[in-house]
């Protein structure tokens, strides 16, 4: 067991600890009318982005702001927000957590502290009280003293139920339960705009990462729900601002191959080395940003999650 988890968590620590070559400024794009997205770079976390090579983004309300997601730091959260001072004067008043990940949600304190509300789905707020720690202790291993003055706030209004819908500014958002990167995570569809904000369920330029807690079962549940809700803007974990076509192909494509292809080898008790050797290129999804860094580790998660079935 150990020889098959190896592949995967050396492929977390690549992820954890891999340098980005260029400073990264955050700024708003306006995804249509008062809803922004605030893009990531599609390198891996470090002291020059502060962690923050993730996807965000912000509805301005007559009330106030609804920021999606706060930052993987204090400083984070800081940089948030001056993306957010050039489109709009107004102050973040609620801030909506799409994930446990730490560049989702570690920024929380710094908004709660001027006042914002903190929103998430219950699931979502006790995955982020489970994972504290950990994430912070990994957090300072590349930010240092950028870290500092970060505390882990975990979401306080809490939203039960297996879906929930609020509207905060008279805009109205509805969450649901992907369960995909990490246990609880979340997606928010924005139904008068037809806006999805799917945290770390879709990542389109880039291949995602499947951690040891991931789950691509739930994954390809999750994005066959997204498609229904037939948005037409797709605001991804990760990538760019993309319609559901591009999500298909680079996204939803891809965990169909994993849970139909390598998931079915691991039903029929196909020796594993013998399944990720056969599909170690795969020309369909070739040219995404760390294939090559992710695509046989990613392999081997299916291959233990439905071994386990």
């Amino acid at each position: 067991m150990f020889k098959r988890l190896f592949p995967a968590m050396g492929a977390l620590l690549f992820a954890l600890l891999a340098p980005q070559a260029h400073a990264y400024t955050p700024s708003a794009q306006q995804v249509v009318g008062n809803v922004y997205a605030i893009i990531g770079p599609l390198g891996q976390r470090s002291a020059e982005n502060d962690g923050l090579n993730n996807n965000l983004g912000f509805i301005v309300t007559a009330e106030g702001v609804i920021l999606i997601d706060s930052g993987a730091s204090r400083l984070g959260a800081e940089r948030i927000e001056k993306a957010i001072a050039a489109v709009t004067p107004k102050a973040v008043r609620w801030v909506v957590n799409t994930g446990s990940q730490d560049h989702r949600w570690l920024g929380n304190s710094y908004f709660a502290a001027k006042g914002a509300e903190i929103i998430a789905m219950a699931r979502t707020a006790k995955t982020q009280a489970q994972y504290a720690a950990q994430q912070l202790d990994s957090l300072k291993g590349f930010l240092g003293k950028r870290l500092a003055g970060t505390e882990a706030l975990p979401a306080t209004t809490k939203l039960e139920g297996d879906e929930a819908a609020i509207t905060r500014g008279g805009v109205e958002l509805k969450l649901f339960y992907t369960d995909t990167h990490y246990p609880g995570d979340a997606m928010i569809w924005l139904p008068q705009q037809k806006v999805v904000f799917s945290g770390d369920l879709v990542y389109v330029d880039r291949v995602f990462a499947l951690l040891p807690w991931s789950s691509v079962r739930h994954g390809q549940q999750a994005f066959r729900a997204l498609e229904a809700l037939e948005p037409s803007y797709i605001v991804p974990g990760h990538g760019s601002v993309s319609d559901v076509a591009k999500a298909r192909r680079e996204c939803g494509d891809y965990y169909d191959f994993l849970n139909d292809t390598i998931g079915a080898a691991a039903q029929e008790m196909e020796p594993m080395e013998d399944v990720l050797d056969r599909y170690t290129k795969l020309p369909a999804f070739e040219h995404l940003e760390h294939f090559g860094d992710l695509h046989r580790a990613n392999m081997n998660r299916t291959y233990l999650e439905y071994e386990a079935i």
